[in-house]
């Protein structure tokens, strides 16, 4: 199975109906594949050859998803930007990747000058014409006369996805054709499974990033000739109303978007409640207290999987009905990201490598999913021992309980040491957050003469009478041991996020480090 017989199937089962649409034009099943070979085959006869890397500067659109199709088709490495980050970062991956074709929307905030501006031999443009390239418009045109497309081998690349790495250079980690069929195995087993059949078509509501999380559901949906529906900078308001005028019964959120939807009364959220066959989360951990929320008002479809960019999720998956036992008997399991999916294993390893069973440790992870490593690995001081003989150490912590769930606690690098202590910041969180009137919390260490680390945290408050640092941390000493206890609580208007909606620590630990400077 290839990813263009993934495309070319759907069309030929599914033909004349809407495979995806924005809000200014849609696809057809048999549009949608045709223009995608015919854009692949475009790109071949610009002289641009298979294995070469091409940069998308795209938001959420309809021609989002048929570059991407198109690039996989036509053996291309797809290399997403984030059209929210600025033009810094932008030429910072370029600059690392040297890409030989740029695909970009003009109409992006900065996009035209970051076109004009690139040293990239090729510039195609989504949107219209552009004096500086050709239009995806007029590359896909057809094929006729063009040579047959090469068939990607399941080894050879198909994407690099950046991150930033310790040293502020970003860093692409690499994505097979292999990666990417194996996630839609495992996507259609695990997280969609018993979802896709109903009296009602299936409708996927592309929310969020489709460059992220969300483009994990492109395959899928195509497969079970599901129509998608994707949104481009809406807030929870215009979520809402999107899953009522599309008659949406999938999406994926972040969890600080699910965070803004409880914000709304129960009437507000019915359309979801009555809609949603399923709701998937993945990005972050989820407070539990929030899980529980969204479970009672919002749906009780809830799937929660995980992953990362070195390993394309989902790794593992807590299930809908594993959301209905935390809720009734087991709360414990909403503290979980599930179990294992098949083919995936996951060790935990401490400091000098021995195996942990039951105890902290770090996720060592192989597996199908997982990366073949980093773009330019072998000129990079930052990478540490991230891949070893298949063997991807993730850099998250956490422990696998008797029933096979695992546990995350933190990461290894935000793990707060404190007199001696070894304190994950998570497990603190989800004490505050667990206190009436808390919305969001974060926790974080910050240098200490006494103690090494202090513990101090920052939250939101939306509640009518909002609550005071105060009352936060009297609350902590009822819930907390004293040496996980924050020494500060800080009230703030809004937690830093980074461009994909996580909280930002880095930015947080700054903002912190303020706001205990400005009141000691």
């Amino acid at each position: 199975m290839s990813i263009a017989e993934v495309v070319r199937t759907a069309a030929d089962r599914y033909g004349p109906a809407i495979a995806i649409q924005d809000n200014c034009e849609s696809r057809t099943f048999t549009e949608l594949s045709d223009r995608a070979h015919a854009l692949a085959g475009g790109l071949h006869g610009l002289g641009i050859a298979a294995g070469s890397r091409v940069v998308v500067l795209l938001g959420n659109s309809a021609a989002a998803v048929e570059v991407d199709l198109a690039l996989a088709i036509g053996g291309f490495v797809r290399v997403s930007l984030n059209p929210r980050v600025g033009r810094t970062d932008w030429e910072r991956v370029v600059h690392d990747c040297e890409p030989d074709a740029l695909i970009v929307d003009p109409r992006i905030d900065g996009a035209a000058e970051f076109a004009a501006r690139t040293t990239t031999p090729t510039v195609i443009s989504v949107g219209g014409t552009s004096s500086t390239g050709p239009s995806v418009d007029e590359l896909a045109t057809g094929i006729a006369g063009r040579a047959p497309l090469p068939t990607p081998e399941p080894s050879s690349l198909c994407a690099l996805h950046y991150s930033s790495g310790t040293t502020g250079i970003p860093k692409g980690a690499q994505r097979t054709h292999a990666n990417r069929l194996a996630s839609l195995d495992a996507m259609r087993a695990h997280v969609l499974a018993g979802t896709l059949d109903g009296a009602e078509p299936a409708v996927f509501l592309h929310a969020g990033p489709v460059i992220h999380t969300s483009g994990l559901f492109v395959l899928p949906f195509l497969e079970a000739g599901g129509r998608q529906v994707l949104l481009d900078h809406v807030g929870p308001a215009g979520l809402i109303d999107a899953v009522e005028a599309h008659s949406a019964t999938h999406t994926a959120l972040v969890p600080t978007v699910i965070a803004r939807l409880l914000d709304f009364d129960d009437d507000r959220l019915s359309v979801m409640r009555r809609r949603m066959r399923m709701l998937a989360y993945a990005g972050a951990p989820m407070p539990v207290e929030h899980v529980r929320q969204a479970y009672h008002r919002i749906t009780p479809n809830l799937v929660q999987y995980y992953g990362m960019v070195e390993a394309i999720p989902p790794l593992t998956v807590l299930t809908a009905a594993d959301h209905r036992r935390g809720v009734l008997e087991n709360a414990d399991l909403l503290g979980s990201v599930g179990r294992t999916c098949p083919g995936v294993d996951i060790a935990f390893r401490a400091l000098d490598d021995t195996v942990l069973d039951g105890e902290v440790g770090e996720l060592v992870v192989t597996g199908p999913a997982v990366s073949p490593g980093y773009h330019n690995a072998g000129t990079r001081t930052d990478l540490g021992k991230s891949h070893v003989d298949g063997h991807l150490h993730s850099g998250d912590l956490g422990y696998r309980d008797p029933d096979g769930y695992i546990h995350l606690t933190g990461r290894s690098k935000d793990m707060i040491i404190t007199g001696g202590y070894n304190v994950y910041p998570r497990e603190v969180e989800e004490a505050i957050s667990a206190i009436p009137g808390v919305d969001d919390v974060v926790v974080v260490g910050l240098p200490d003469e006494v103690w090494g680390q202090r513990i101090v945290a920052a939250y939101t408050s939306g509640a009518a009478e909002r609550i005071d640092g105060g009352v936060v941390l009297a609350e902590s000493r009822s819930r907390l041991p004293d040496y996980k206890r924050p020494k500060a609580a800080h009230r703030v208007e809004r937690l830093p996020l980074t461009a994909l909606g996580k909280v930002d620590r880095a930015a947080a630990t700054e903002l912190l480090d303020v706001l205990v400077r400005a009141t000691s």
